[in-house]
């Protein structure tokens, strides 16, 4: 059989110079031949859709609990958002929409049950063990936990996609080696030990774009949930200039709109505003710092694909309502007490008796280990769990579990 890679439809399109280039990756931990019909980082992207961890996040927590409704995001609806912005913006600045794209759909992977309630609570009872970090995580699951290949743990990703994972906020390292953010979680550490990610530069712009592209995505859509659960109302909105202004643009060009589609065309507005504006500032930093190779990009000391300046302080202000309206609403609180209190208590019950962990490959080995790895094995397990999975764990061990609607 002979394929002529000339004819296909991918990888010869005209990508900018600063772009990531499939063709010429630095490659995988473990050297695999290439694909005579999919470029490298296509065959990332679609190894990162085929994995468990990827249909785990269908029922795992974004900002409400599943059981709140069949029509508010999930991790996986959100990642899949993220990627299509991640794409539309690597395709605007003539990036490898592939690696954009793979970058988004791993982002979260690490996230824990019950969002952000989940992680805080797991972070808590590990802490005598180095702690839980959702990117670290995220790191460990496809370099380790995920169990698909008969040579090597993980999925074995390219150079690029794991930078893209590790780094698509920014440098861990300054120069010096100390902690941009604080220290660097031991799992990043220890995998740079064999597969050298450089944790003091920026990632490539392909990375870059999935990490605002995150940013772009929970900023609309939460507001778009907050709006249909009544913690927000469009008054709160009239708050953000920038809202402000999209409701008065909508409202005069369609002044009989029903509610939901008057929210629907608030939400893609404000999408095409943020994407508009981190193309616009990212075409004007690339002008400025003429990279040549995606090395440069790295290098820039800079982030380029970002908000202006206005449109940061936009993104501040929308943060800002939305922790005090949403993220600290007394109702959300309540119910991510509950949400932490079966983390807790499931963490008690396997590290007393690791058994009851009944689908976790190493339960058989966990009982001999010493305390720590022990503890991360069931920080492993706790951190894979749906929310509904950890519900019904709960409610199989524990006489009473907390009411999360």
């Amino acid at each position: 059989m002979t394929i002529d890679r000339r004819a296909l439809g991918f990888g010869n399109s005209d990508r900018a110079i600063y772009a990531a280039d499939p063709w010429t990756t630095r490659g995988r931990l473990y050297p695999e031949n290439s694909s005579p019909t999919r470029s490298d980082f296509q065959r990332d992207r679609d190894r990162i859709v085929h994995t468990t961890a990827f249909r785990r996040l269908k029922h795992k927590t974004q900002v409400f609990i599943a059981q709140d409704g069949d029509h508010y995001r999930t991790r996986l609806t959100h990642t899949i958002e993220v990627a299509q912005i991640a794409r539309a913006l690597a395709r605007a600045l003539k990036l490898d929409e592939d690696l954009a794209e793979g970058v988004a759909l791993v982002h979260d992977f690490g996230h824990t049950p019950f969002g952000h309630t989940g992680e805080d609570a797991l972070h808590e009872v590990l802490l005598p063990y180095g702690g839980f970090d959702h990117n670290a995580q995220s790191l460990r699951i496809v370099t380790k936990l995920e169990r698909r290949y008969a040579d090597f743990d993980g999925i074995n990703l390219t150079w690029e996609s794991l930078e893209g994972l590790v780094k698509h906020n920014g440098p861990l390292l300054t120069k010096d080696g100390t902690g941009t953010r604080g220290p660097v979680p031991q799992p990043i550490l220890d995998y740079c030990e064999i597969h050298d990610l450089q944790l003091d530069t920026y990632a490539s712009l392909e990375a870059q774009v999935a990490a605002i592209a995150d940013d772009i995505a929970y900023n609309t859509h939460d507001i778009d949930d907050g709006l249909r659960s009544g913690y927000l109302t469009f008054g709160m909105l009239e708050d953000i200039p920038f809202l402000a202004g999209l409701m008065a643009e909508v409202r005069e060009r369609y002044p009989t709109l029903e509610p939901s589609r008057f929210t629907h065309e608030i939400m893609r507005r404000q999408i095409t505003r943020m994407v508009e504006d981190v193309i616009s500032v990212a075409q004007e930093r690339l002008a400025e710092i003429r990279p040549e190779s995606a090395d440069d990009v790295r290098h820039a000391n800079r982030v380029i694909a970002t908000f202006s300046e206005g449109m940061a302080e936009t993104d501040r202000q929308i943060k800002a309502m939305l922790f005090k309206r949403i993220y600290r609403h007394p109702e959300i609180m309540r119910i991510r007490a509950g949400a932490a209190q079966i983390v807790t208590d499931l963490f008690s019950a396997y590290m007393a008796n690791p058994k009851e962990m009944q689908s976790h490959y190493w339960v058989d080995h966990i009982a001999g280990l010493a305390e720590a790895p022990k503890a991360r094995h069931v920080g492993d397990y706790l951190a894979g769990m749906t929310d509904t999975y950890a519900i019904s764990a709960h409610r199989r061990l524990f006489d009473q579990t907390p009411d999360l609607r």
